[in-house]
């Protein structure tokens, strides 16, 4: 015991000796390893891109081992949002618990927990409606793309140099898009995967027709360049039909989603101008049964407002 404090500041000097050795070793890593970027992006063998710093890591690692993260990440991809699977699962729990406790606190308890239920639909649906409005950005700009595809064509360039031009030329999403099939030709897929994979990413009927064909010409031949051509016309064509049906149907879209609404502003008008009465209504079994009901009638109406007035084109 008489050398204990000895035994103390030896080992106190032992740590401090370890610290900066081990800073001087991260230090001098990053040394390297930042001359080394320097010196391969000087030479035209890596790109530097500034990217965000990324949130959240450990749990994106842990959630991309289960089907859920997975999911979650392919469903991102598709949508094009620069979000990771953790993001994105981070978001949604601090939006659910604070959809629980807004709702709540303004109906009831019980209009917390449907609120709750309601927005993870939500979320979901968030990532199916930006997918599908890439999806639509993408489709209004085929006829641009098949232009620059026949351009290329007929100047006698091959597909896959052909696509790789388009994907410099076009914006966003083609842009990016293609981009990713020029990176997957450049590392030995083939034309079909590539351009399959693209037409599972953004699925549609006028991509589909494009991938057919492009994959057709290029296993047998034939006037690429006159089928191109004929493909740039039909598309625009669907393009303008397209806008106009959507025109004419936005009232009824409008429709579909103010129903639920003024069910909803009914119920706060009815809380305001008798405090209480949710909690009541919703205190008991039978008004908590009545209240799903009246809820899934509500969503019910909606979808099969949209449902009839959707219109294949």
């Amino acid at each position: 015991m008489d050398n204990l404090p000895l035994l103390t500041i030896g080992v106190t000097l032992f740590a401090c000796v370890l610290s900066v050795v081990g800073v001087h070793t991260y230090t001098a890593g990053r040394a390297q390893r930042q001359a080394l970027v320097e010196r391969m992006s000087q030479t035209g063998q890596i790109a530097i891109e500034g990217g965000r710093r990324r949130r959240f890591g450990g749990l994106d690692r842990r959630l991309r081992r289960t089907k859920l993260g997975k999911r979650i990440e392919r469903k991102i991809t598709a949508t094009g949002l620069d979000l990771t699977s953790g993001e994105y699962f981070v978001y949604v729990v601090a939006a659910l618990l604070a959809v629980y406790f807004i709702v709540g606190a303004i109906f009831a308890p019980f209009f917390g927990v449907l609120a709750a239920f309601a927005s993870l639909w939500g979320a979901n649906a968030f990532l199916n409606w930006q997918r599908v409005k890439r999806t639509e950005a993408f489709i209004n700009q085929l006829p641009e793309f098949t232009r620059v595809l026949a351009n290329a064509t007929q100047a006698g360039l091959a597909m896959r140099t052909a696509l790789a031009m388009a994907a410099e030329e076009l914006d966003d999403p083609a842009g990016q898009e293609l981009s990713k099939v020029a990176d997957q030709l450049a590392v030995g897929h083939s034309l079909d995967d590539a351009l399959g994979e693209l037409a599972d990413r953004l699925p549609s009927r006028e991509l589909i027709v494009l991938v057919t064909t492009l994959i057709l010409s290029n296993r047998a031949g034939g006037h690429v360049v006159t089928s191109l051509r004929n493909l740039t016309e039909t598309l625009e064509e669907r393009k303008e039909t397209r806008r106009e049906v959507s025109t004419m149907l936005s009232q009824i879209k409008v429709t579909a989603l103010a129903v639920p609404l003024l069910g909803l502003g009914f119920l706060l008008m009815i809380n305001t101008m008798t405090p209480g009465a949710l909690d009541k209504m919703t205190g008991s079994v039978l008004g908590q049964f009545a209240t799903l009901i009246a809820f899934g009638l509500y969503a019910l109406g909606a979808f099969l407002i949209r449902r009839m007035s959707r219109i294949q084109v």
